[in-house]
Formats: structure tokens, C-alpha cells, sequence
């Protein structure tokens, strides 16, 4: 039944290319779009991201990677160990690969070979939200790029949209692969979708910050920053005031909500 589905929801879709898809899906996609009505939620204006990564080095050439683990734990991200099929919501990158184009060829050499936290950018202008044809892919008001995975029908067009590599895509059963322990408290998904960081909109709405924040703060790093972009007062713009921060291939116009400060001598 559920191959059948996806097989009627791919044909759907791409149909719903050439009808105009927001008039065909956007009945449908209005109710996923808004975050989760709750009390205790944690309410923005857009959710933004920065992350200090002179702290981040401070832990040793390969960095620390507790906030990657509670991440991957938390949200069952399965283990393929096939770097072809691999399946990352945060995962780290050398200099040349996280911001191409920038090497001048002058800058400390030890820069270069510094890994980089990546994650999906919660870009404002979100290609992949754009070419999703049965909007299983959406902007929340909040700024957050979420995915819907009962919609997803495998089509892959949000993967070669995003120019950050930021998605993955299930080609095996991911609940086979599952390494740690399961949390039921997460959906797991299922072979043929595509699946990326969500900020952990699940924690946003129940008042908590996301799990990287709170794993980088418990081995007292706080390299970290989580808030909102539009409030001149949060801590993160404060931070971004405060320093000289850089995004990830700025010229492409997507607007991404994570920052980068980069800083301190020997990595200026």
C-alpha cells in the first residue's frame, strides 16, 4: 500500500508541475506550515543559528563531536557506513569544502584542514522549498525548513536544488541501520524519502533549545548559538553584532540562517 502511494504521489506531482503547484498543494500544505500550538513553545520572529568555531577548536584538531551524536541519536539517523548513502543532519567539512571560493591562498595554512560544523542553512529563500512538487518541503513563518516525510515522494529535486548538500536521501530502510538505541519519541522514517536538520522544531515547541546547544553546553563549550535573527536583543544578534561572522555561499541569494564566526589569532 505505501509503494503504491508514493508511486501515485510521484505521478501527482510531477503532474502538479505544469498545473502550478502551490494552487494544487497549497490547500493541503497550510495546516504543516504553521509551528506546533503550544504554551510552552519557544516563539521567533525567524530562528537563527551561529556558531563560534575558535570554541569549537579549543577541543582538539578533530574538534568535539558530542553535539553530531546527540543529534544523530536523538532523531534516528541511521548508520549506513556507506559514505555514498550516508544519511547526516550535522557533519563536519574542511575549510575549502564548506565555503568553495574563498581560499585566497594566503590564510593560515591549519585553517584549511580545521573541520567546519554543517547543517541545513534554514536559507530564507529556500530552493528546496521551491522545486518540492508536492510541497512535502516548506517554509515554516519561523524560518524553519521542515519535511514532511508522509508527502515525500522520493523525487529528489529539493537534493540538487540545495547547493549545500545539506539533504539525504533513504536508498536503503533506514530503521535496519539504526545504531543506538531507538527513540520512540521521534518518527523514523522509510527507504525513499529525503530527510535534513530540523532545528529540532520538536524541542522548539515543547520550550526546549535545540540538542547540538545543549550537548556543546555540557561539555562547556557553548560554541553554539541559538535565537532569533529578528530580535536585536536575542543573544545571537548580540553575538553577530559583536563579531565578524560569514555564511555559507552568500552570493547564491538563499539568505541562510546559520553564521559562522571565524576569529582569533592564527584563524582570522
Amino acid at each position: 500500500m505505501e509503494a503504491n502511494r508514493r508511486k501515485f504521489l510521484r505521478i501527482g506531482g510531477t503532474c502538479a508541475l505544469g498545473l502550478g503547484t502551490s494552487k494544487v498543494w497549497g490547500v493541503f500544505a497550510e495546516d504543516f506550515e504553521k509551528p506546533a500550538e503550544n504554551s510552552k513553545a519557544l516563539g521567533v520572529g525567524r530562528w537563527g543559528m551561529a556558531i563560534d568555531m575558535k570554541k569549537c577548536w579549543e577541543k582538539g584538531k578533530s574538534g568535539c563531536r558530542e553535539c553530531i551524536l546527540a543529534c544523530h541519536t536523538s532523531h534516528n539517523v541511521p548508520d549506513i557506513g556507506n559514505r555514498k548513502e550516508e544519511i547526516k543532519w550535522i557533519w563536519t567539512e574542511k575549510y575549502e569544502n564548506a565555503f568553495p571560493g574563498r581560499l585566497s591562498g594566503l590564510e593560515p595554512p591549519d585553517l584549511r584542514e580545521k573541520p567546519f560544523l554543517v547543517l541545513c542553512n534554514h536559507c530564507e529563500n529556500a530552493p528546496c522549498a521551491r522545486v518540492c512538487p508536492t510541497r512535502a518541503t516548506f517554509k515554516r513563518p519561523d524560518g524553519i525548513t521542515m519535511i514532511d516525510y508522509h508527502r515525500c515522494i522520493g523525487c529528489r529535486y529539493c537534493m540538487a536544488a540545495c547547493p549545500y548538500g545539506a539533504r539525504s536521501f533513504n536508498f536503503k530502510e533506514p530503521r535496519e541501520h539504526i545504531k543506538s538505541e531507538l527513540n520512540h519519541a521521534f518518527p523514523t522514517r522509510e527507504s525513499g524519502v529525503v530527510e535534513n536538520c530540523n532545528f529540532c522544531e520538536e524541542r522548539l515547541s515543547a520550550g526546549k533549545a535545540p540538542l547540538c546547544v545543549e550537548a556543546c553546553k555540557e561539555q562547556n563549550c557553548e560554541a553554539i548559538i541559538f535565537g532569533d535573527l529578528e530580535d536585536p536583543e536575542s543573544e545571537i544578534r548580540k553575538l553577530l553584532a559583536a563579531h565578524f561572522s560569514i555564511t555559507r555561499k552568500p552570493e547564491l541569494g538563499t539568505k541562510p540562517g546559520v553564521y559562522y564566526i571565524i576569529q582569533g589569532r592564527g584563524h582570522a
